[in-house]
């Protein structure tokens, strides 16, 4: 004689869903509506962080599409006992964290400590079966985290100057009038700046996101094809920054400094970025035909 369990739909289970997790969700509102809208109307608003909404939206339709796992009977039936300690010592971390990025104006902290908030919160209601099948999720939200001003500071100064360098070489090979001094380029009549924004550390940010996330909707079975394509991403982006600068002195170059400095300066770093995404699924077809596809 076998037994099996029924598990009612997500649908179904909206008013279970609703009595176990109201707490948590007006606690999640007062916490962190605040924080959101301080975002919205602050650093959202910059090209640096611009991708900060999508992570959003893109977090709450995972945690959306897997709202079973969060039912009280799913938990039960598949022997996954709450975690009240572990949950309340990550939650208490979190708490911490959030009324000290709060107080201080630590956007670190107080954006990161969502995550352990959520962790915690799981832990204490339902144990470890709706963390480990939210892992994605809750890794995604990270891409929300800014990062520090130190890892920026470190980081935007060498690759400004490898692009700028780069930048040169190539379009001197070309037969361009064309000199660097530092990170500023000559071009012609006309002097640019390679500025921070120009350094291409926040869209590798950025297409490491938008590239995790397809691994992760993709589900490719072969480790190795997902250790080439994460490994692809990082260069990929540190290309398709050093092909922005070109694009712009070349424009400024025959179109004048104000088609350089004006819409096309915006509209080449989303044009770039799309190139790069697109390339990276190119890479990622031509992998198909290498490595076995099957999903996991």
């Amino acid at each position: 004689m076998t037994t099996s369990v029924s598990i009612s739909s997500p649908e179904q289970d909206m008013p279970a869903l609703l009595r176990t997790w109201w707490p948590v969700i007006l606690g999640l509102l007062v916490l962190y509506v605040p924080t959101y809208w301080d975002l919205s109307n602050g650093i959202w608003n910059s090209e640096e962080q611009a991708h900060g909404p999508i992570v959003l939206i893109v977090a709450l339709y995972l945690l959306w599409t897997q709202r079973g796992v969060l039912a009280p009977d799913v938990a039960s039936s598949s022997g996954s006992p709450s975690r009240p300690v572990l949950g309340w010592f990550v939650l208490v971390i979190g708490l911490l964290l959030y009324a000290l990025g709060r107080s201080q104006e630590i956007l670190l902290f107080e954006v990161g400590s969502q995550i352990p908030v959520l962790i915690g919160a799981m832990l204490i209601t339902l144990g470890m079966r709706p963390v480990r099948a939210l892992w994605f999720a809750m890794f995604f939200l990270l891409f929300m985290v800014p990062l520090p001003g130190f890892v920026v500071d470190a980081a935007t100064g060498p690759l400004k100057q490898y692009v700028s360098v780069i930048a040169e070489q190539i379009l001197y090979f070309f037969g361009y009038p064309v000199a660097r001094s530092g990170v500023t380029l000559t071009v012609g009549p006309y002097q640019l700046l390679v500025a921070d924004a120009c350094s291409g550390l926040h869209s590798m940010f950025s297409l490491s996101a938008m590239g995790l996330l397809y691994l992760y909707l993709m589900q490719h079975g072969s480790w190795t094809r997902n250790a080439l394509l994460i490994a692809s991403i990082l260069p990929i982006a540190f290309v398709a920054n050093i092909l922005r600068v070109m694009v712009l002195v070349l424009v400024t170059y025959h179109l004048g400094d104000e088609a350089g400095q004006g819409f096309l300066h915006g509209f080449a770093g989303i044009l770039l970025f799309v190139i790069a995404l697109l390339f990276l699924f190119a890479l990622d077809g031509a992998l198909g035909y290498v490595f076995k596809s099957h999903k996991k």
